[in-house]
């Protein structure tokens, strides 16, 4: 078995930023080498997340919508430790740091809609995210 490491970095414009990554990520796979395994995808801080759906931007802002109404801005506890983020930690919690997506003939394995999202809900710092690709 053998395994590949990448690392994507962002530094949003914006607080709340959704990038799309399938491009970055199926790079990585076609880097690996790998023809049968899977690709990790984790983002490496507790206010941003990862996740696949559809790449359809009133899709985008409805998810922004529905996440706001379930965490929304306002004084946390967390606050009480001088940040400011606590809707972020809990957007997080909502739609979790991680996916495993399968390499299926050396290609990232997606359905037809699918694509890989990188979700900033703390942005305007630099963040990053692992790629960690294993198979044969």
């Amino acid at each position: 078995m053998k395994s590949h490491t990448e690392t994507l970095w962002f530094e949003t414009s914006e607080r709340e930023e959704f990038v799309c990554i399938t491009d970055e990520v199926a790079r990585a796979v076609r880097a690996s080498g790998i023809q049968e395994g899977f690709i990790l995808v984790t983002a490496l801080h507790i206010t941003a997340a990862v996740y696949v759906n559809d790449l359809e931007y009133g899709l985008i802002e409805d998810i922004k919508e529905w996440l706001n109404g379930l965490a929304p801005r306002k004084n946390y506890r967390h606050h009480a430790t001088g940040e400011d983020n606590g809707e972020a930690h809990l957007k997080n919690l909502i739609m979790h740091h991680q996916v495993i997506l399968p390499i299926t003939a050396g290609r990232l394995d997606l359905g037809p809609w699918q694509q890989v999202f990188y979700a900033e809900f703390d942005g305007q710092r630099r963040k990053r995210v692992l790629l960690k690709a294993i198979g044969e």
